[in-house]
């Protein structure tokens, strides 16, 4: 998984003065869990641009001032509920050796035979939560809709990898393609061939 570095500062107060003097400075309170003890850090807003404002899944490296760097995952988010500036930041440290769980995108590949006839394609998951070790964790789950009829639906058991686990139901639809007005009958030749032959006798 791609990985994006904020660099910060480690923050000495925590207190309520403290913490407004940051956001009043461009700075956004941050803390680190799963290590021994919570870390305490500021950065500046605009670090945080591309692992908020994306649909994409990133890992991140939290590089302190103090030359201390840190892997770690976005946890939790806080936004001002007026102006939408970024109030504070959760991280949870990552390990190589224990597996964390995390929302992947989904994207879908392939053009859908229920589609080219007239149905309508509905994306019920865009994401996914996975458990993984950090190294297996995905960029993205690819879901390749090729084979979906009208009616059809992609089951979250078509997903499956060695490489991490999903964390839903296995009945999970992940997309499927609906009836529409426009829709024709979606079926094979030799289907079609056994219809008429039914319909002759």
């Amino acid at each position: 998984m791609k990985s994006i570095t904020i660099n910060g500062s480690q923050r000495e107060s925590v207190g309520k003065k403290a913490t407004k003097a940051l956001r009043n400075a461009g700075q956004v309170p941050c803390v680190l869990y799963g290590g021994d003890k919570p870390v305490h850090f500021s950065a500046e807003e605009l670090a945080f641009s591309k692992l908020v404002y994306t649909p994409n899944a990133h890992t991140v490296v939290i590089a302190l001032e103090n030359g201390e760097t840190y892997n770690a995952v976005l946890q939790d988010i806080q936004f001002h509920p007026v102006t939408d500036a970024i109030m504070h930041v959760d991280f949870y440290q990552l390990f190589e050796d224990k597996e964390i769980t995390m929302e992947i995108p989904v994207v879908l590949v392939g053009n859908s035979r229920g589609v080219k006839n007239g149905g309508v394609l509905r994306k019920n998951k865009r994401s996914l939560r996975v458990k993984a070790l950090p190294a297996n964790l995905p960029d993205f789950i690819e879901a390749d809709i090729t084979p979906l009829r009208i009616g059809g639906k992609l089951y979250i058991t078509t997903l499956e990898n060695d490489a991490y686990k999903f964390m839903h139901p296995d009945n999970t639809v992940v997309c499927q393609v609906r009836r529409s007005r426009n829709s024709v009958a979606d079926i094979d030749e030799d289907e079609e061939e056994e219809v008429e032959a039914a319909a002759a006798e």
